[in-house]
């Protein structure tokens, strides 16, 4: 008895293991998924349930939206499935696909898409028919060529590739424009690919645990807010704008003594404030002054004072008055980075890098780079591995 429903198992995983075959016999199902698979919520969790194959019924439900299938055992997923038009989020993490299943390229609805930590080396064609894709996740595979097939995805921003064996990226990559957060993490970078500093709308840009000895100035890429290199062995930081957060090797340094330059120019600017009212001259603005006799009571003030920091804020406050410069900020909007429309989770519009003893916090992705909890928006929990994402 034993030996024949082992059998039967075997039986059932190799009728599975190729795309569009239906298993002759189901297995029976796990304590509490016919009570989900007949709630009518759009939202269905079946991760970490030890399924070889997704139960049929699953092509029936009609109104999901949201379906997380993670830690399990598919090798790929039942033609059934394509009939779920009205599904936005799909998440088949931790399991052993070796191809993506052609089904899910009619999924045309999808936005965002979680294929991490399967054995994928590439991805079809007819990925191009993922038209409203906007989030990729294929970390964690062995792809060891960027897929082209990704040029094809016109509205796609968050692309999470790390952890796989990539070397270079090719020439064209600029092509991506809608792309606002690249994750190359745990690659096989010797040296920092200089189509990135063409990506002029990046704004979150990772190459963690590479082997990168130097970084060139980042600066001309104005839309960059987060730049983690840690795990290199470069020697220096990069140079970066001002509003760009760093992480990794002598960051913490640089921050440091970045915000000692904003906190002088802010006691210069409110100085001159004070000294401009005793005065009686107009109010000042951020200090910036709002006219011409302004500045020749920005001048004396410099004089008296004689500090050579606080003449170096004169200087920046004249060109700020006249319109060559603005002073710097640390508040980020964040730009759309999204991740999910509903809250800070595995699959969110906000984002949320944790490295140690930093927080960052903008609109799209949350990733960790150790052993990872991912967090759905329905309060269920997977973990998984990542990078200190």
């Amino acid at each position: 008895m034993g030996n024949s429903s082992r059998k039967g198992e075997g039986e059932e995983e190799e009728e599975g293991g190729k795309d569009g075959e239906e298993a002759v016999v189901e297995a029976e199902l796990p304590l509490g998924v016919e009570e989900l698979l007949e709630s009518g919520d759009p939202v269905l969790d079946l991760s970490y349930r030890k399924f070889k194959r997704l139960p049929s019924r699953v092509c029936g439900l009609m109104h999901l939206e949201k379906l997380y299938v993670c830690g399990n055992s598919l090798r790929t997923l039942p033609v059934g499935i394509s009939q779920l038009h009205g599904l936005r989020i799909l998440a088949l993490d931790f399991n052993k696909m070796e191809d993506v299943p052609l089904a899910i390229c009619q999924l045309t609805n999808l936005t965002r898409l979680y294929l991490g930590s399967n054995r994928l080396m590439s991805l079809p064609p007819e990925l191009r028919n993922l038209q409203s894709l906007r989030c990729l996740w294929v970390e964690s595979n062995y792809f060891q060529r960027f897929p082209r097939e990704l040029y094809k995805l016109p509205h796609l921003k968050s692309l999470q590739i790390g952890d796989n064996r990539l070397k270079t990226l090719p020439p064209d990559l600029w092509r991506m424009e809608a792309l606002r957060g690249l994750w190359l993490y745990g690659n096989r970078f010797d040296t920092f690919p200089k189509v990135l500093l063409r990506m002029e709308n990046l704004e979150i840009l990772d190459l963690d645990r590479n082997k990168i000895s130097e970084f060139p100035s980042l600066k001309r890429l104005r839309s960059l807010r987060l730049f983690s290199y840690d795990h290199n062995p470069s020697k220096d930081p990069p140079k970066v704008g001002e509003e760009v957060l760093l992480v990794g090797e002598g960051a913490a340094e640089l921050l440091e003594a970045r915000e000692a330059r904003k906190e002088r120019r802010r006691k210069a600017a409110e100085k001159e404030a004070e000294e401009l009212a005793l005065a009686g001259e107009e109010p000042v603005i951020h200090g910036i002054l709002k006219n011409s006799s302004s500045k020749q009571a920005t001048a004396e003030a410099a004089v008296t004072v004689g500090d050579a920091d606080v003449k170096e804020e004169e200087t920046l406050v004249k060109e700020e008055e006249e319109g060559e410069v603005e002073l710097p900020f640390t508040d980020y909007d964040g730009a759309e980075l999204e991740y999910d429309e509903e809250g800070v989770e595995y699959e969110t519009e906000e984002l949320i890098c944790e490295g140690e003893g930093f927080e960052y916090e903008g609109e799209e992705l949350e990733y960790e780079r150790t052993q990872m909890d991912y967090e759905y928006d329905d309060g269920t929990r997977g973990t998984g591995h990542g990078e200190t994402r």
